[in-house]
């Protein structure tokens, strides 16, 4: 369902931009805006016998028109909210897109814990999420060129301008310059840097043929294995800091918003 559930704005801990705005490669007048969200969602929601929430899509597109898979024009918002659970367990694997809330400067919601989680980011960052970077642009590379499972073409105007969609193409080679910052460094910067955004839109636009794309990502898988080799983070996230801290905020945040019940006879009746 687009609609979201009406606990959901006082639940979230953290929201902000992602995609193409936050990175600085957004074109004006071309892209929609991408949204990533993590809240701590009511007890009800986790211990029930149906299916516990993970995460919700909220897309203005979708609302628009009730097609579920309309593309997104100019200005829509594409919104996705975690479940902490959810969030941080993708985040200690290494998802490169999930990553980017850590380092995003554009943030429209953030409370306590969201900061302490942004704070924590450090815990999260490892040899794993390197290999990840590795691993999503290997596999989109592949899937560009039709050569694993279908070729996903989502722009045809692009593939018709330039003979690619570029757009694709520049995130396969973002994704190459940011996991070899991520190993060096151990963080991200956003936006990227003027140069590496003046090539890459260069990308976008279609400056550059295929046949470069293809080479300069070679290139990038080649410096990501080396910093994979070089880099001083740990092999693992820190998953029993991590799960500590997101235990003690579920309850915490559970015992100052739930009531507390005991059961009376046939019935429950809230504990004063």
């Amino acid at each position: 369902c687009n609609m979201e559930p009406k606990w959901l704005e006082w639940s979230t801990l953290i929201r902000g931009v992602v995609g193409s705005t936050a990175h600085g490669l957004a074109l004006e007048g071309t892209d929609d805006l991408d949204e990533l969200a993590v809240c701590v969602e009511p007890i009800n929601e986790v211990l029930t016998l149906s299916q516990p929430f993970e995460q919700h899509v909220f897309r203005t597109a979708t609302e628009r028109t009730g097609k579920h898979d309309e593309r997104s024009q100019v200005g829509d918002i594409d919104r996705t909210t975690f479940s902490l659970r959810k969030f941080c367990r993708l985040a200690a694997s290494g998802n490169p897109t999930v990553l980017l809330l850590f380092y995003t400067p554009q943030l429209s919601v953030l409370r306590s814990p969201g900061g302490q989680l942004r704070e924590m980011a450090s815990l999260f960052v490892s040899k794993e999420a390197g290999k990840r970077f590795l691993g999503y642009m290997h596999g989109q590379r592949q899937r560009l060129l039709g050569e694993r499972g279908q070729k996903r073409v989502k722009r045809p105007e692009l593939e018709d301008k330039h003979g690619y969609d570029t757009k694709y193409a520049m995130h396969i080679l973002r994704l190459g310059m940011q996991g070899v910052e991520l190993l060096k460094t151990g963080r991200l910067i956003l936006p990227m840097g003027e140069s590496a955004r003046s090539y890459l839109r260069g990308v976008r636009e279609g400056k550059s043929s295929l046949e470069h794309v293809l080479g300069r990502a070679t290139e990038l898988e080649l410096d990501l294995k080396e910093a994979l080799a070089e880099t001083r983070l740990p092999e693992h996230p820190d998953r029993p800091a991590i799960e500590k801290w997101m235990q003690i905020t579920y309850l915490e945040t559970w015992k100052g918003s739930q009531p507390l019940w005991k059961p009376e006879g046939l019935g429950f009746t809230t504990v004063a």
